[in-house]
């Protein structure tokens, strides 16, 4: 039984602190930044996102109500009392697997569902019921990590695949019209308010009543962390200085949606095609989940590759699927099956060209 728990504990005695039992000499690369670190700074980048987003749910649900007034730490504090039992959800149930899961391996306990669990909460509606999230978490972290053999062998984002469950299993309490705004018992929406997304209405900022601004700053219904591009953009500036996530993916993705979004506008077809990247979980899934280090492509090639093909895949499923109007979360996932045959191709590739030009010389 000792044994058993001995993952757990030493995952606490090591979550701030370096293990003493780390190599002082001898033929090892020593280096500061580890797995532990390198979560910790993605949870740092997505840190801006999500306090605008708790803020931002306060702000809906009292605009909802006919507040629309921008009040900084009332909004905040409405909002951060109703997404913190989604963290606290998510990380019990998630960690609670892990711990467990790594004392059947008799394995250390790996820090990569920090991040995961960071980004659940924020890609889920606010009000979705606990017991839901509760399910879609564990059948993320069984079937789509612990059964892989846990972090860094897994093929599917845990995070995404929890909102893949949720949406499948439970298409109502995801995509309906008042699924982002939470009420409290006795609450009532004032006449003529919608907490529908902008781009589940399917037409332009001017439709929306509201301006492209307000998709930049991020002052509209949507999922937690997914309204405000400028928070987004903070993070990926985090991720990108420190080497964390690839500037390649993330740039490759606006590449395939601007090139599919521009061929469709040619047609008179859809949004413009630059504002397709500030609605939805377009930009968020860009930064956040396409870049995960474990599902993206590794070849320097591979990853522009693969993230021209998300943003592709994304646009193409919001202009020609009308029953879903968000694709991103779809594409990354078809991104993350094909991430390894791109990598294939392209390694295959490179050894032909060099036995070519060995056989040339």
């Amino acid at each position: 039984m000792k044994k058993f728990w001995h993952a757990t504990v030493d995952a606490f005695q090591t979550f701030l602190k370096v293990p003493g039992t780390v190599a002082l000499k001898g033929a090892h690369l020593r280096d500061a930044i580890d797995l532990k670190r390198i979560m910790i700074i993605a949870v740092i980048a997505v840190g801006p996102a999500a306090l605008f987003g708790m803020w931002n749910v306060g702000y809906q649900h009292n605009l909802a109500l006919g507040d629309g007034r921008l009040q900084i730490l009332a909004n905040f504090w409405q909002g951060f009392l109703q997404v913190l039992p989604l963290y606290v959800v998510a990380y019990a149930v998630g960690l609670a697997i892990e711990f467990f899961s790594a004392g059947l391996r008799n394995e250390e306990v790996n820090e990569g569902y920090l991040m995961s669990g960071m980004l659940i909460p924020m890609i889920v509606p606010v009000d979705v019921p606990l017991w839901m999230l509760a399910v879609a978490v564990a059948f993320a972290v069984i079937f789509g990590k612990e059964v892989f053999g846990g972090t860094g062998m897994n093929i599917w984002n845990p995070a995404l695949l929890t909102r893949a469950f949720l949406f499948f299993s439970y298409p109502t309490e995801m995509s309906g019209s008042d699924c982002w705004i939470h009420l409290k018992e006795g609450e009532t929406l004032v006449d003529g308010f919608t907490g529908a997304t902008p781009l589940a209405l399917g037409d332009s900022a001017a439709h929306y009543s509201t301006s492209v601004w307000s998709y930049i700053i991020g002052t509209i219904p949507g999922s937690v962390g997914e309204t405000s591009v400028i928070a987004i953009l903070l993070g990926a500036f985090i991720l990108i200085w420190t080497g964390v996530a690839s500037w390649k993916i993330m740039t490759g993705s606006v590449l395939g949606a601007l090139f599919v979004g521009g061929l469709a506008n040619l047609f008179g077809v859809g949004i413009p095609c630059w504002e397709q990247l500030l609605l939805g979980g377009f930009a968020f899934g860009t930064v956040f989940m396409a870049t995960d280090p474990v599902t993206s492509a590794q070849t320097e090639t591979g990853k522009w590759i693969y993230g021209i093909l998300i943003g592709a895949l994304c646009i193409t499923v919001r202009l020609f699927n009308p029953g879903y109007a968000e694709g991103m979360m779809l594409a990354i996932l078809l991104g993350n099956t094909f991430a390894p045959v791109i990598d294939h191709c392209v390694v295959s590739v490179h050894i032909n060209r060099k036995n070519k030009k060995a056989l040339a010389l």
